[in-house]
């Protein structure tokens, strides 16, 4: 038995949307990895990048578990001597949860150029409306068309 290795030409992308809705930040975070590198597929490969675009919506309402998850400190450096600053998790999910959401996915993904390459198919909305619903119906209409035949 031979191991599959996929190729370019035989990647399908669809696009995926997650609500996070009173979700957990890290299990939203995992689910989105998971799609972003393609291991929801059969054709998973490593060293290709075989996922999924992601939109998720309602950014503003995911949550934090845990006592101490939302008062846990996230370190930046300005790269000037004395620049390290620090918010606490639950003020960044409330001040910027796009960003809050999309540090924890990057620090799911692969730490490199492929990497990289994933997390440019990852899109965070504050709210429910995004402007990808072209794409979304294109992907359900070829969903539709597969399922029929």
């Amino acid at each position: 038995m031979r191991t599959y290795s996929a190729k370019p030409s035989e990647i399908k992308r669809d696009w995926i949307v997650l609500d996070a809705t009173g979700v957990p930040v890290g299990r939203l975070a995992v689910e989105a990895a998971k799609i972003l590198r393609g291991k929801h597929k059969p054709t998973f490969t490593t060293h290709m990048d075989t996922g999924d675009h992601v939109i998720i919506i309602n950014a503003e309402r995911a949550i934090y578990t845990g006592n101490n998850k939302g008062g846990e400190p996230i370190y930046r450096h300005t790269l000037y001597p004395g620049g390290i600053r620090s918010v606490p998790r639950g003020e960044l999910l409330t001040k910027r949860p796009e960003y809050a959401i999309l540090r924890t996915v990057k620090g799911m993904l692969p730490h490199n150029s492929l990497g990289a390459k994933m997390l440019k198919k990852l899109r965070v909305y504050q709210g429910p409306t995004h402007p990808h619903e072209a794409q979304i119906k294109g992907a359900q209409k070829a969903a539709g068309k597969g399922a029929a035949e």
